[in-house]
């Protein structure tokens, strides 16, 4: 299977992972734009999109510069870099809403849980 196809799955399942989370937690909303040429699945594929973009370009930095805080907490402040990355995505979109802080780590963890539960589940892994 070639890398692009691999993406554009990996896009398509986290897309369904925040469908799920937008049912799960209540303060994490996708507002669906029923006129677009995909109508609401095309938004949340375009939010997994942006998400997956600012996970690959911003997480590895944030990652990096929360390390000392990482080793200190045995990696409970991980959870804090996921729901820094959705606030990121969040301020990006006009599509995205996340309410708090605590729904932003609530929905953080469920997207790390469910993509890792994807990962073990389909082949999905993109290899350069």
């Amino acid at each position: 299977m070639s890398t692009v196809v691999r993406f554009a799955l990996r896009v398509v399942v986290l897309a369904v992972i925040i469908y799920v989370v937008t049912r799960l937690v209540s303060g994490i909303t996708v507002v669906g734009n029923t006129e677009g040429t995909f109508g609401v699945a095309g938004t949340y594929l375009w939010v997994a999109l942006l998400f997956a973009v600012v996970n690959t370009i911003v997480g590895p930095v944030v990652r990096l510069l929360s390390l000392p805080f990482v080793v200190l907490t045995l990696g409970l402040f991980l959870l804090v870099v996921n729901a820094a990355l959705l606030g990121i995505t969040a301020a990006i979109s006009d599509r995205l809403e996340v309410d708090g802080f605590w729904t932003a780590v609530a929905g953080g963890f469920l997207i790390a849980l469910f993509s890792w539960i994807a990962e073990l589940l389909l082949p999905l892994e993109v290899k350069s």
